[in-house]
């Protein structure tokens, strides 16, 4: 993993009614997405509201573990 790499957990929550990325304890965040867990859709939605929440490109937030689950761990890079 590049040094530059920061990872962060973060529990998600479909189909609310809006989209929010909350800062938790110990470094943690809870992402509220207003898109229902089908075809990746809530995914695609946390990687956009995670890059915006950060300031950085999509590109440079990726999915590391937990595609499947509501709890995942999100890698952002600093390219």
């Amino acid at each position: 993993m590049n040094p530059e790499t920061t990872i962060i957990r973060v529990k998600v929550k479909p189909n609310a009614r809006t989209s929010t990325l909350e800062p938790m304890a110990q470094g943690e965040f809870v992402a509220h997405v207003r898109s229902p867990p089908t075809d990746g859709r809530a995914n695609a939605e946390l990687i956009a509201l995670v890059a915006r929440y950060f300031g950085c490109p999509r590109v440079c937030v990726s999915i590391k573990s937990g595609a499947g689950s509501r709890m995942k761990r999100v890698a952002i890079s600093n390219r």
